[in-house]
């Protein structure tokens, strides 16, 4: 009874510790004119619990959510009107592509990619980028098991 009231304390403490990591974050994205309210951040985080749940995934911290604010802030196709919900949208894909290329890529050369991809080919259009990723993901799946098949062969 009162283990179940100790871990509710502790996960209400570390959203709120999450919550004040990202809303620091203003203090970097403000120079770009984007910046994010507590409500905005809670249905961020929200939405980022049920794509890990979605997906099945475990996530200890939130560098990603961090880094994701980092780099696209300063993409020229984000603005204060569509910033929460790209950034929300950008979790989905994100933890989509990781899914999709079984963890063989590293969190920020993910996130660079997609970054790049966001502001060249995609023009700073969402659904582009979850169809050129998507492409990608199948792509690299070919390719790995390619290589997998011919491992030791020689």
């Amino acid at each position: 009874m009162y283990l179940s009231r100790i871990f509710n304390a502790i996960n209400i403490s570390v959203q709120e510790k999450y919550m004040t990591e990202i809303l620091e974050l203003n203090e970097k994205t403000k120079e770009f004119g984007l910046i994010l309210t507590p409500d905005e951040v809670k249905n961020m985080m929200v939405a980022r619990n049920k794509v890990l749940r979605d997906y099945g995934r475990v996530e200890l911290g939130i560098e990603v959510t961090k880094e994701l604010i980092e780099i696209f802030s300063e993409s020229p196709y984000i603005h204060e009107d569509n910033y929460a919900a790209t950034l929300t949208e950008l979790h989905e894909i994100f933890y989509y592509l990781r899914n999709e290329t079984e963890d063989k890529i590293g969190d920020f050369k993910l996130i660079s990619m997609m970054k790049e991809m966001f502001d060249g080919e995609c023009a700073g259009s969402v659904e582009l980028l979850k169809s050129r990723l998507e492409e990608f993901a199948e792509n690299f799946r070919s390719e790995s098991l390619r290589e997998s098949l011919f491992e030791g062969e020689d």
